[in-house]
């Protein structure tokens, strides 16, 4: 079952309380456990009723007394003790659709599950969802759950996933904002397809869905090279790109006068596309819509300046350096970098890395290969080490998406690497060489195999 128990950890409640692996959580406060948002939900209490199914078929009941919200800590067979929920949609614009043959197959699984939305961050386009578990989401009130929307108009959603029951996922977002669910949005982009009156139309509609609906980005649809017999799409013109902004803009400055908060805002790609300045600062709230690329040039900025500050007068001796990134942060990197070289006397060069690998419209950082790192890189100046952004890796692995490993990137390159989160004060700090304090030990569960971990298209685009 996939409720079975792989294994207790140690100095844990469920060790105190004598749990064993083998067994099997059947039930907790009388409340059946089929999966992990049941097993967090309902062991989040202080005293627990358990029922404990045996390897020959019986039960037996326990009782446990923990802190509020402490982990009971048990470990499953699987983190979702269940089957991933696989995407039975046909997007027009799926990035998993446009990979090339050959990566690891993780990395063609399409998930679309709603408990690694709210446990991962993961979008879903909500169009599987049992009626069961539409209830259970009202039921339980959990939040916040991040929806793919792309367009509420029923017949133009069905058109672009490609499935004939994507139109139902609009009432669906009716019923969660009913009941205040909260709701983080996303909408891909398609030149000629979504945008312009559709746009303007989901805007409203999500506008009237406010007491659910928290935030919402507007990304451009990201296209690689590998498109041959897929539905007909290409990137937005400068001047299509500035008309999104303008849109947007303006409806979310309507929305900020009426409801006290933006609730819309374009990525930054679509700056980028444009040519536009980002936004100031105070433009995006509290930066809500991060993990859609909403702002994150901006903030990383703000910290990065707000760094500079701290440091100022201090002296400082670091190493010759290099940092390699794409090309949609790249501008930004290098006059961030010059500052500091130019404030602490050190020496570094930044790379703009062009994607070979996915085709050159690609320019966020996420989907730059070991490969192309490799090849870009080699014989250039890089100093005594080469800082990349850390979202090159996959899910807290040592691989970038070709497979290519930290070590052979290092061996080729002859440097080695330091990988730098999206953090301006940290940004600052590989740069100056400043030593971290050890981090505390995480306790997220992370499985080995990356399963669950499925690269997310559309967050990446």
């Amino acid at each position: 079952m996939s409720t079975k128990i792989a294994s207790v950890d140690p100095r844990s409640p469920a060790e105190a309380a004598g749990i064993r692996p083998g067994e099997t959580l059947l039930e907790v406060n009388g409340s059946p456990i089929a999966d992990v948002l049941d097993y967090k939900f309902f062991t989040y209490d202080t005293r627990l009723n358990l029922v404990l199914g045996q390897e020959d078929g019986s039960t037996r009941k326990l009782r446990i007394r923990k802190a509020e919200g402490q982990e009971l800590g048990l470990n499953f067979e699987t983190y979702l003790m269940d089957k991933c929920h696989r995407c039975a949609n046909n997007c027009i614009f799926c990035f998993v659709d446009q990979m090339p043959k050959g990566l690891r197959d993780t990395l063609y699984f399409k998930d679309d599950d709603e408990r690694l939305s709210f446990l991962m961050g993961n979008y879903v386009t909500l169009t599987n969802l049992s009626p069961r578990e539409i209830q259970r989401i009202i039921d339980l009130r959990i939040s916040p759950i991040n929806v793919s929307v792309h367009t509420t108009d029923p017949e133009l959603r069905v058109k672009m996933m490609g499935n004939r029951f994507a139109g139902r996922s609009v009432e669906i977002m009716r019923r969660f904002a009913q009941a205040e669910i909260q709701m983080n949005c996303q909408i891909v982009a398609c030149p000629g397809v979504n945008d312009g009156p559709a746009l303007l139309r989901t805007m409203n509609d999500l506008v009237e869905m406010r007491k659910g609906v928290s935030s919402c980005a507007i990304v451009p649809v990201g296209l690689t090279k590998y498109r041959e017999g897929l539905y007909p799409l290409r990137s937005y013109t400068r001047e299509e790109a500035a008309a999104v902004i303008d849109m947007v803009e303006s409806y979310g400055a309507e929305c900020l006068e009426r409801f006290g908060r933006r609730m819309f805002w374009c990525s930054d790609e679509f700056y980028l596309l444009a040519q536009r300045e980002l936004p100031p600062d105070e433009f995006y709230d509290d930066y809500c819509q991060l993990e859609n690329g909403v702002g994150m040039l901006r903030l990383l900025e703000v910290e990065f300046h707000g760094a500079m500050k701290m440091m100022k007068g201090e002296q400082v001796r670091f190493t010759p350096y290099s940092l390699a990134t794409g090309r949609a942060a790249g501008p930004l990197l290098n006059r961030l970098a010059a500052e500091a070289n130019a404030e602490f006397g050190g020496i570094g060069h930044i790379y703009q890395i062009e994607n070979d690998f996915f085709g050159h419209e690609i320019t966020v950082a996420g989907l730059i290969t070991g490969r192309d790192l490799v090849h870009q890189l080699k014989g250039k100046e890089l100093g005594e080490r080469l800082l990349l952004p850390d979202c090159m890796l996959r899910y807290h692995q040592n691989v970038f998406l070709d497979d290519y490993t930290v070590e052979q990137v290092q061996q080729e390159l002859g440097v080695p690497i330091t990988f730098v989160p999206s953090d301006g004060f940290k940004l600052l700090d590989a740069i100056l060489q400043m030593e971290e304090e050890a981090p505390e030990e995480d306790e997220t569960f992370f499985p080995e195999d990356d399963e669950y971990f499925r690269y997310n298209p559309d967050r990446e685009a």
